[in-house]
């Protein structure tokens, strides 16, 4: 791609500049610090140039916007010809509350949704089940029955949104309720779009939101990729979450090759099942974080779509265009908002935001300035929506497409990245596998270590975090933050109390019945679950059947 030559001649001319003009600087004033790293802790140069990326091949290595390797985007128009969809993440308290908010967002200009639930649905667990004692609502919505989901989308046709559902080992249970509730408001299936998290790989490796062992939890993974790909087509049928892993202490490159490695084994169990590649690797989706700095933030996602393209092509022999994009939902990074200084986290949003609108995103959630203290604020959950719109319409990340590309430290932190990346597949691959990686603690100890690092730099004054232990002040203790309602637990309990007393209990037990036979075949669970959310089965009751028929997995503990 460059002249031989003209790279000679570069490196001479750098080499006279910093023994002339840079070593008189250095040797009067210095620099800031002996040595400049990224936030993921990656060394930084003084200076690219194009010596740093002599070797790229423009086809090969970039291409063009819509195109294999996808570097540049995985649209030919990207956002020029729409924006992003802004899909603010959301949900607390009951059904109701919730839809109040929906709503809200929707009139402000959203242009999707995003459905948080609290921890005992995560859990496969019921609003009145000893161990969701306290944490109804808290911090998700509520959601035990059909009747719930109804409520939730009240006034909401299934038909004009879609909706991504944050749900994970019990995601076969809500994605049957979000149907059923379809058919009801007479939209057809094939008419209903959104995503469904369905990554339980994450949870096991750093979130801890799993219930049944890895071996069945995979089966019932397929089952739902299978049956969307036959009867839900514009379903995006698992999210394939880095996000977490990010939250949890990874690094940039950590988050990107750890997600492609969970991505590897959803494929190749779905292969191992006798699909076909080019007919369900088009709905597989993937969910990234979105930190401060800017230019990381953008060179892994631009090295994260390259890997991808040449993992389905290579590894799996994908045809299909489509099956080789890396089509991905970003939020931005939770765990960098402070609870000191709130107000500074609308910054350090805007800037993530930024570094997703220049990285290619697909869709995006903004977190809101007063997250680190409690559940967003009507007022907070509008900056957050507002950021976004203004990144979009004001800030010029949309005009061009890879506004970046060409940049000496991007491109040269893209193929470093890439090649990190690669570097964690083969070692995954020489274990057998992520499945086996996850079961040795490899991934999960590579986290704990990234976390550990940076947290020993904050505390050692290495790393500066504004307003933590750089530039303090002191502050009042913050004032109307979003309190749920402690009531709530037994209001839900007393919705389910009424529920099963009303319900054909005769067509509920032959729906459960009909469940666990089929569970403990080789027949796809959805249908049996789809009729079981219909008899106002529950969330709780659906999983106890698989906790039952599967057991519940017990992770080993890595020391």
């Amino acid at each position: 791609m460059f002249d031989k030559n003209k790279l000679e001649e570069i490196k001479k001319g750098r080499e006279q500049w910093e023994k002339g003009p840079l070593d008189k600087v250095l040797g009067r004033f210095g620099e800031r610090k002996d040595v400049f790293t990224s936030i993921s802790g990656t060394p930084i140069e003084r200076l690219y140039t194009t010596g740093d990326i002599a070797t790229i091949d423009y086809d090969r290595d970039l291409g063009y916007p819509g195109e294999y390797p996808y570097t540049r985007g995985v649209q030919p128009t990207m956002y020029r010809g729409r924006y992003w969809t802004m899909r603010q993440y959301a949900g607390f308290g009951s059904a109701k509350e919730t839809n109040a908010r929906y709503r809200y967002l929707l009139d402000k200009g959203t242009t999707g949704l995003s459905v948080a639930f609290h921890l005992p649905t995560q859990a496969g667990y019921d609003s009145d089940h000893p161990l969701s004692m306290g944490e109804v609502g808290k911090v998700g919505v509520a959601i035990d029955s059909i009747e719930d989901m109804r409520e939730l989308f009240d006034k909401i046709p299934l038909d004009k949104v879609t909706t991504s559902m944050t749900i994970n080992a019990p995601a076969p249970v809500l994605l049957a309720m979000y149907l059923a509730l379809a058919e009801e408001q007479g939209v057809a299936w094939d008419k209903v779009g959104g995503t469904v998290q369905n990554d339980v790989l994450k949870e096991i490796i750093c979130r801890g939101q799993y219930i049944y062992p890895p071996k069945p939890t995979m089966r019932l993974t397929v089952d739902l990729i299978a049956f969307c790909q036959k009867h839900v087509p514009r379903w995006n049928t698992i999210s394939i979450s880095g996000y977490h892993i990010r939250e949890s202490g990874s690094t940039a490159t950590q988050e990107m090759a750890f997600t492609i490695a969970d991505g590897i084994a959803y494929t190749q169990a779905c292969v191992e099942r006798g699909m076909d590649v080019d007919k369900f690797a088009g709905r597989l989706s993937f969910f990234f974080n979105s930190f401060t700095n800017v230019i990381e933030e953008v060179a892994k996602f631009r090295a994260g779509r390259r890997y991808w393209a040449k993992v389905m092509k290579e590894r799996f022999g994908a045809k299909n265009p489509r099956s080789m994009m890396l089509r991905y939902h970003v939020q931005t990074g939770g765990v960098t908002l402070t609870a000191q200084q709130p107000l500074n986290n609308i910054v350090r949003v805007a800037l993530q935001t930024y570094a997703a609108a220049l990285g290619g995103c697909q869709s995006l959630h903004t977190n809101s300035y007063d997250e680190a203290l409690c559940l967003p604020t009507q007022e907070a959950v509008t900056v957050a929506l507002r950021t976004q719109q203004v990144v979009a319409e004001e800030s010029g990340a949309t005009d061009t497409i890879d506004p970046l590309a060409g940049s000496y430290y991007v491109e040269a932190l893209t193929d470093k990245i890439e090649a990190e990346i690669d570097e964690y597949i083969q070692k995954i691959d020489a274990m057998g596998g992520t499945l086996s990686a996850i079961e040795e603690g490899y991934i999960q100890k590579e986290i704990q270590n990234s976390a550990y690092n940076f947290q020993k730099e904050i505390e050692s004054d290495e790393r500066v975090y504004v307003g933590i232990n750089k530039y303090q002040m002191e502050e009042e203790p913050p004032k109307n933050l979003l309190k749920i309602d402690m009531a709530l637990g037994e209001k839900e309990a007393a919705k389910l109390a009424k529920l099963r007393a009303e319900r054909d209990n005769d067509a509920w037990k032959k729906a459960l019945d009909n469940l666990r036979e089929v569970s403990k075949s080789d027949e796809n669970v959805m249908p049996a679950v789809v009729e079981a959310v219909k008899a106002k089965a529950t969330v709780g009751e659906i999983c106890d059947v698989w906790r039952d028929v599967y057991g519940e997995y017990r992770p080993k503990e890595f020391i």
